[in-house]
């Protein structure tokens, strides 16, 4: 295997061999196609490397190489090719499974197909529990092309209600409905849920829901604060807290999870809540009271103990507490937090020694080694240690290709340093592999509208994160971000005002604050950006924002 890190300046000569120059024909070897295809896709020619894994599935009949060639053209928008490779898949692995029917449905869709579209989607819902995730997911595949008909088979499916009865199916398939600004649709959705679950407070919960990812945050809070919390179950109670959390009340939502009997994990949700809010008294006091029974033999209350110490930047404490959790699992754990606590304290030869035996510990399992290579990479640019990051990536990477955590954050830190196209390559290689990942779409979405001026294939990009997660503010301030880079800034200022209003952050706000500058409200900007400043004065937008503006 070549070292990942000489293979950006092997890229351009390896190329050149491997991909056809004008009037010279492809290589016919099916090894050459498949690698040919490897490497265009890493270099972000995602038509080409469509074209040369069909080509390769082609003479070698492999239906694994003709599924990832069809995955590629679907991401790269190539519906043809698509349609090619999925003939030949679809001929190989005759028995179609649930990521087949995906594709189907989302190629049928695209090609404004209904009956066939239909015939999928319903085989979809009836695939499993999950099978409704399934049937959205390629709902989602087919909006960008062809939104009319996404709608008119989302009514069609409303109006049989094929989903199943529970209350997740609904919120998904209605959150869909809202984000394309079908009210008529939401309504329907609404109705079919109050006939199912009459009298249900998950009812309130849901019209909440509707109304927070409306921007309409007044009312959905309005509408929770009118549950009586102390009858709601706790499946409920934990819903409830959810929602509060995503209207920007994390503290609020911590008191919620605070009634009736604990356990570990409400714990150490209320522990993550009053840390995401800064209520350091809240912390202590939750501190002593998972204290009083720490005797027992729990791994689990030892490394929370730990992880609220350490969030209280009782050092000591929280070593002390991770030495001394006993379960395997857990310690891999404790081990990577006592890492992170030794770095703060300035201990570094002693957190850099712990990551490296884990890393070389055959007997943990390989999420804990992944994740002994990403803190190393956290620690090495805590340090500012530029060399000793990318060296922690690419022997991560080596160890375990592909991998979507390590690839993803090896593409953050691309961005972070001007090298954009590497960047967009490490996304590119998730979405291959998950092409509805949220997180990769997003993040792509927002670097080449931030990045670049491919603000319509960003648009694209980004459309299809906030269909998966309507009231993900990230996702929603990416929009806003997207379309004022087009130039739209009346819509732009109304998402960044609704991502802001559900998460106070330094980027989001900067974003705000330049378009209220740009728009001439120059006061209110000044005071954003102001609030900006308090959150994280160093945050790269803010400060490029500042300079642009000259606030």
């Amino acid at each position: 295997m070549p070292n990942p890190r000489r293979l950006p300046r092997l890229l351009p000569s390896l190329l050149a061999l491997l991909l056809p120059v004008a009037g010279m024909a492809a290589p016919q070897d099916p090894l050459e196609d498949s690698i040919a295809g490897e490497f265009a896709l890493q270099a972000g020619q995602l038509p080409e490397a469509a074209r040369r894994y069909l080509a390769a599935a082609r003479a070698l009949d492999d239906a694994v190489l003709a599924q990832r060639a069809t995955r590629i053209a679907l991401l790269a928008d190539q519906d043809p090719l698509a349609r090619e490779a999925y003939a030949l898949w679809a001929r190989l692995a005759p028995e179609p499974d649930v990521s087949r029917r995906v594709v189907a449905a989302t190629l049928a869709m695209r090609d404004g197909q209904r009956r066939p579209a239909r015939r999928e989607l319903q085989a979809l819902l009836a695939s499993g529990d999950d099978g409704w995730k399934h049937a959205l997911a390629a709902l989602v595949g087919a909006v960008g092309k062809q939104p009319k008909v996404v709608v008119a088979l989302l009514d069609d499916l409303v109006q049989q209600g094929r989903f199943p009865d529970r209350l997740e199916p609904w919120l998904g398939f209605g959150g869909l409905a809202q984000r394309l600004d079908q009210p008529k649709l939401v309504e329907r959705v609404l109705q079919q849920v109050v006939r199912r679950f009459p009298g249900d407070p998950r009812v309130t919960l849901l019209r909440a829901q509707m109304l927070r990812e409306a921007g309409q945050l007044d009312q959905a809070r309005a509408l929770l604060e009118s549950l009586d919390t102390g009858k709601l179950p706790t499946g409920l109670q934990w819903s409830l807290a959810g929602e509060f959390d995503a209207l920007g009340q994390p503290a609020q939502a911590a008191r919620i999870l605070a009634r009736g009997p604990q356990a570990e994990v409400s714990y150490s949700q209320r522990a993550a809540l009053l840390d995401k809010a800064k209520d350091k008294a809240g912390l202590a006091a939750l501190y002593e009271e998972v204290k009083r029974e720490a005797t027992r033999p729990d791994p689990m209350r030892r490394l929370l103990l730990g992880q609220i110490a350490e969030a209280l930047e009782l050092h000591e404490e929280a070593l002390a507490w991770y030495a001394n959790v006993p379960h395997p699992q857990a310690q891999a754990l404790a081990r990577l937090r006592s890492a992170s606590v030794l770095h703060v304290m300035g201990r570094r030869q002693e957190a850099f020694a712990i990551v490296r035996a884990m890393q070389a510990d055959a007997a943990l399992d390989e999420d804990a080694q992944r994740n002994a290579y990403l803190l190393e990479a956290d620690l090495r640019l805590k340090d500012k240690d530029a060399a000793g990051e990318l060296d922690a990536y690419a022997r991560g990477l080596a160890a375990f290709p592909d991998d979507e955590a390590l690839l993803y954050s090896r593409a953050l830190m691309w961005e972070r340093r001007d090298e954009i196209a590497r960047a967009e390559a490490d996304f590119r290689r998730i979405l291959v592999a998950s092409p509805d990942d949220v997180n990769a779409l997003n993040a792509l979405g927002y670097t080449l509208a931030d990045r670049t001026t491919r603000y319509r294939e960003a648009l694209e990009l980004i459309d299809r994160a906030r269909v998966a997660e309507p009231g993900n503010a990230a996702i929603i301030d990416s929009y806003g971000w997207v379309l004022f880079r087009l130039g739209r800034h009346r819509e732009a200022l109304s998402h960044l005002r609704h991502a802001y209003a559900l998460q106070k952050d330094a980027e989001i706000g900067s974003h705000l604050a330049q378009v209220l500058w740009v728009l001439g409200q120059r006061d209110e900007a000044r005071r954003i950006f102001e609030e900006a400043r308090k959150i994280d004065p160093d945050n790269r937008s803010l400060q490029r924002a500042l300079q642009e503006t000259g606030a």
